[in-house]
This record gives C-alpha cells, sequence and structure tokens, in this order.
C-alpha cells in the first residue's frame, strides 16, 4: 500500500506523513513545483512538468487498488476509484464508487453557477476540526485496507 498526495494544494501534507511513518507507508508528494520537506526515508517527491492535469495524470498512472489518493480533485478522485483504490479529501470525506457521479455533478453545476456569478468564492475555509476529521478518516481506511476490507 501507498499514499499519493496531490500536493500542489493540499493542506495536510505534514498529517499524512505522521499517519504513513506509524505504519511504514510510502507516500509520493507529486505536485508541479518543488517543495520542500523534512527528510523522511518514507517520502518520495515527484515533481511532474507544468500543465494542465500532469500531476494527476502521473497519480493515475501509478496508483492501484489497495492504494489510497488524497485530493479535493473531483475528476481525479473519479480516475483513482475507477483503478481500485482508495480516496480521501482533505477535509476528511471518503470517496466511493457510489457518490462519485454525484460529486462530479456538483462540481460541474458550482462550476457554471460561478462563471454565471450566482455564486462567489470556494467553500468554507479549512479549519482544526477539518484536520482532525482527516487524520481519523486516513486512520480508518489504513486499517480497513490492511484487513482486506
Amino acid at each position: 500500500m501507498n499514499i499519493f498526495v496531490d500536493a500542489d494544494a493540499c493542506p495536510v501534507k505534514a498529517e499524512v506523513m505522521r499517519v504513513a511513518g506509524r505504519h511504514g507507508l510510502t507516500v509520493y508528494m507529486v505536485s508541479n513545483q518543488w517543495m520542500r520537506f523534512p527528510p523522511n526515508p518514507l517520502l518520495r517527491v515527484q515533481v511532474v512538468p507544468g500543465g494542465l492535469d500532469q500531476a494527476d495524470d502521473w497519480i493515475v498512472a501509478q496508483i492501484v487498488a489497495g492504494d489510497v489518493g488524497i485530493t479535493a480533485d473531483i475528476p481525479l478522485v473519479a480516475r483513482c476509484l475507477a483503478k481500485g483504490a482508495r480516496v480521501i479529501g482533505p477535509t476528511g470525506k471518503p470517496f466511493d464508487a457510489d457518490g462519485i457521479g454525484m460529486a462530479l455533478a456538483m462540481r460541474e453545476l458550482n462550476a457554471q453557477l460561478r462563471d454565471s456569478g450566482e455564486i462567489r468564492g470556494g467553500g468554507p475555509p479549512f479549519g482544526n476540526k477539518d484536520r482532525s476529521r482527516f487524520l481519523q478518516t486516513l486512520e480508518e481506511v489504513i486499517q480497513a485496507i490492511k484487513r482486506g476490507g
């Protein structure tokens, strides 16, 4: 089992490393630009060329069933789920095949509403409750995969 992080805008990179360290799991931090991380033998930093979806494409090419993806990018979530991986959003929301269709539809609707000026900005700010929920969900997902579920 490996963990793949869509790292460019991920607010829970340190939390991923902490949980991965407890379980001895390799983490791939994938981004379009170099990021500095504390030295860690479990960490692999993958910088991909700039361009639309380059990080997403790299993650999808590597991730397999039994791996965990961390991203808020709904199209990337759908692609990872299609490969049999488990996926968690940075706020701790686990994604599954049953709900991804609705998530994609809501993403499209919100984009149209933003484009037309009906709504502005993004969702609520990321907070400590989100961080705590993420830690709990990541631990639960890893334990479930280890149990074969």
